[in-house]
């Protein structure tokens, strides 16, 4: 029981992201509303599995987006390459000087603590990331000629505008059609849908995606609001249930017959900085699950389950076993939600020594 991926002798990269990056500005642990100094991060739902597959898994990786020809923009793009994600792909858009046309999204964010929890103010409106469009990347070259093991995107770029969400579905259709493996994390966010069209539209586009994707992330609150399916019994969405996960894969799959993987956290959150955490995955017909890691002390979790996605596919794309997938994800989502900013810290021997069951003792 395997996935069937190009050999990496044959591909450009090992793993391509479509996605907005932004300007992340993080008061530390104290609030955005007072604060008087910033730590300044890159971030971004799709990016932020290329660069834990780069970072800390040494694969090749690249993403797809756009920025504003402007300082603000290429301090973003300094922290992509930072990471040693590729960076030719990205698009660049003249400055008009304001703002008033295109600009760069910035996204501020608190951590939270205790039982204040963590908190998001992003500043995207009208981002350049956000006016991209069908026939800006060139996908015959990119999936057909370079080649590309892994494609992933998601549901919070899809959700920017009219744009990104028919750009989305025809980046997946290329994918798919080259045989790369799609993987598609369902995101959803109602304030993003809002203004195009709301829970409706969320769903059209959603679900035109899901017939080209291989590989969906989502818990059943994601696949319950993007692709329409419900699960009875499932009240309480702020927990996740493993039996309540494995009931809406079954209904799904009787939809999408071409998910060959179906993959969520698990999380239970006690306070913003104590959550149980753990993972589950869905794989031609048999579900696999990872150790839990029963309260798990949080620094900062946001890009927790971005961590998760890249370990999954990482599990893949090296040893292409389901079992380890599921493994290398729960482990580096957790291991990355014990340190600051969007995108792992880690290094493979750290992620492979908490999977193992591996202690927080002094490492001298």
């Amino acid at each position: 029981m395997s996935l069937k991926i190009k050999p990496a002798s044959t591909c450009r990269l090992d793993q391509l992201s479509l996605g907005e990056v932004m300007l992340r500005l993080d008061p530390g642990e104290g609030r955005v509303r007072t604060a008087r100094s910033f730590t300044a991060w890159e971030g971004g739902g799709e990016y932020n599995t290329s660069r834990g597959l780069r970072k800390c898994f040494g694969l090749k990786t690249g993403v797809c987006t756009a920025f504003v020809d402007n300082e603000v923009g290429h301090l973003v793009e300094d922290f992509i390459m930072q990471g040693g994600v590729a960076t030719e792909y990205i698009k660049w858009r003249e400055d008009d000087g304001i703002g008033r046309t295109v600009r760069n999204g910035l996204n501020f964010t608190e951590r939270g603590f205790g039982i204040r929890g963590a908190v998001g103010v992003p500043d995207r409106g009208n981002t350049a990331a956000s006016q991209l469009k069908p026939g800006d990347f060139d996908w015959e070259k990119i999936f057909g000629e370079q080649g590309v093991r892994w494609f992933h995107t998601g549901g919070i770029f899809a959700a920017l505008s009219e744009t990104t969400a028919a750009l989305t579905i025809e980046a997946v259709k290329a994918a798919n059609k080259h045989g790369t493996i799609v993987s598609y994390d369902l995101n959803y966010r109602p304030s993003l849908w809002k203004t195009i069209g709301g829970l409706k539209k969320a769903q059209e586009v959603n679900r035109e995606i899901a017939r080209y994707v291989d590989v969906m992330i989502g818990n059943e609150e994601d696949f319950t609001a993007s692709l329409g399916f419900a699960v009875k019994g499932a009240e309480d969405l702020k927990h996740i249930e493993t039996g309540a996960f494995k009931a809406m894969i079954e209904t799904a799959v009787q939809e999408f017959p071409n998910f060959k993987v179906a993959a969520t956290t698990l999380r239970h959150v006690h306070t913003a900085t104590v959550n149980d955490w753990s993972a589950i995955l869905w794989h031609e017909g048999k579900f696999y699950e990872s150790r839990p890691y029963p309260r798990l002390e949080i620094l900062d979790r946001v890009g927790g389950g971005d961590s998760f996605a890249s370990g999954l596919q990482f599990g893949f794309l090296a040893q292409n076993d389901p079992q380890l997938a599921v493994d290398y994800g729960a482990a580096h989502g957790a291991f990355a939600s014990t340190t600051p900013g969007d995108t792992s810290m880690a290094t493979q021997k750290e992620v492979e020594k908490l999977m193992k069951g591996g202690s927080a003792r002094v490492v001298r």
